[in-house]
């Protein structure tokens, strides 16, 4: 009964040891996305309150508050290469925090859209 004991708990420990390294980093998640200004506000709105996020991973769903897509834009000089706006991505906890502060900040110009790098946002 001593060495079914002894495996138990060191089930347990390495369990305990394990899960919060695995919920540190999220490998499902997104590196990068393309952002831009009406979809920015729309990520602004729905994510204003870090204590409505339930999970460690969040399901992120723009495509309901999309404008700019519908409107053709001008065709862009031959340098500028307009990527199109990720829609739908998956973040962590962390990330839909940084990505809101990065947002916030005016750092970033997502006129018409930008890439934004969501690998420090760990």
């Amino acid at each position: 009964m001593t060495g079914i004991r002894h495996l138990a708990l060191a089930t347990a420990a390495a369990t305990v040891a394990f899960v919060p390294a695995a919920r540190a980093d999220c490998v499902i998640c997104a590196n990068s996305i393309v952002m831009n200004e009406d979809l920015a506000d729309c990520f602004l709105q729905k994510y204003a309150d870090p204590a409505s996020i339930s999970g460690d991973t969040v399901a992120v769903d723009l495509s309901r508050c999309e404008k700019s897509r519908s409107v053709v834009l001008a065709l862009p000089e031959p340098k500028a290469a307009i990527e199109e706006p990720d829609i739908k991505f998956l973040l962590s906890r962390g990330q839909v925090e940084c990505l809101k502060d990065k947002l916030q900040s005016d750092e970033i110009d997502l006129d018409p859209s930008a890439r934004i790098d969501l690998d420090t946002c760990r």
